[in-house]
């Protein structure tokens, strides 16, 4: 190996060495406040898909300010926004969204009655799914979450009003339970996201009331509590590994976080403007959603409106190096072809 080509390697490997990947912080994230101009004082973002585009609703869901659905696609100006209502519902809310080139949505409709229904939306075409288990009186049932194989994953009440999450086949229209082992004494499950493999993410009450949240990963499960509060909420995931949900810190506020399963770690992650004062009875950061491209959408309180917000990574130093890698490469290269010739 001549002289040259070996400064060209060794410069190589001290770059690389410069631009090791970091763990994430929060300060990573930029965050944009994006509510609907309709209702300003009430908005929840609760899915994101890889181009971007956001499923949520805005209204508190009293009979004077009821859920409204809509999606909401890049720019993200007053005129991106696209109303996204069961016909005929009184409340309505749009929470998964996929990735396909015609998007599939999923959420749950309210009729007249407080009875809670599934809905599917592809194209323009709404489909309203119930699971055959759920109560009888006033019926219960949502979707949260959907991946490109069209599979959705939600929960119901059942005879007892106790929730029970299960996954649903859009195409078939069939419905599977999703039992947690004896050992993690759920009373109660929520299942809220699914992702390409077919990971699904939720949370549970077990037996003491403690909240904890969930993996299943074709019927091997596990429980997970974020280790800097309790209450932990799985609420969605992606398919590069990482989980966002929220945790309750020890004065009682809700912090977002974002559990990343090949390291096994967790960051809380709450948006700059949060508050512990509570606005329709929501404190600081829930994280509902996450792409593949690490954004994250959720909400906040600031201590008067609950707020829609964005969170997109800030450019890893990665980048920088990299461009300093070219610029040092091409320069030892043109060193190199100088001193040949002299």
């Amino acid at each position: 190996m001549n002289i040259f080509r070996s400064s060209i390697i060794s410069a190589i490997g001290a770059a690389l060495a410069l631009v090791a990947p970091v763990s994430a912080t929060a300060a990573d994230y930029t965050f944009q406040t994006l509510n609907n101009g309709t209702d300003p004082t009430f908005n929840q973002l609760l899915g994101i898909n890889n181009a971007g585009t956001i499923a949520g609703y805005f209204g508190s869901g009293s009979a004077a300010h009821p859920n409204k659905g809509y999606t909401l696609a890049p720019p993200y100006t007053q005129t991106s926004y696209t109303d996204e209502n069961f016909p005929n519902s009184v409340q309505t809310q749009v929470v998964g969204i996929n990735s396909n080139s015609s998007p599939t949505t999923v959420g749950f409709w309210v009729d007249a009655n407080a009875n809670n229904f599934g809905f599917v939306k592809q194209g323009n075409t709404f489909t309203s799914v119930s699971n055959p288990n759920t109560q009888t009186g006033t019926m219960f049932t949502q979707l949260l979450g959907v991946n490109n194989n069209n599979i959705a994953v939600g929960f119901y009440a059942d005879a007892n009003g106790n929730f029970q999450g299960y996954s649903y086949n859009i195409a078939t229209a069939q419905f599977t339970a999703i039992n947690l082992p004896a050992s993690f004494n759920a009373g109660m499950t929520t299942a809220t996201g699914i992702n390409n493999s077919g990971t699904i993410s939720g949370f549970y009450v077990d037996a003491a009331g403690n909240t904890h949240g969930f993996l299943d990963s074709a019927g091997n499960f596990v429980s997970l509590d974020d280790p800097n509060g309790t209450n932990t909420m799985l609420l969605g995931l992606n398919n590069n590994g990482q989980v966002v949900g929220s945790f309750t810190n020890a004065n009682g506020v809700t912090n977002g976080l974002v559990y990343d399963l090949g390291t096994k770690s967790w960051l809380t992650v709450n948006d700059p403007n949060a508050s512990a004062t509570p606005a329709f009875d929501v404190t600081g950061t829930t994280i509902n959603g996450i792409n593949d491209r690490g954004q994250l959408v959720g909400f906040y309180s600031d201590g008067a409106n609950v707020n829609g917000f964005l969170a997109t990574p800030v450019p890893e130093p990665a980048s920088i190096g990299f461009m300093f890698l070219g610029t040092l490469v091409c320069g030892l290269a043109w060193r190199n072809k100088l001193l040949r010739k002299a």
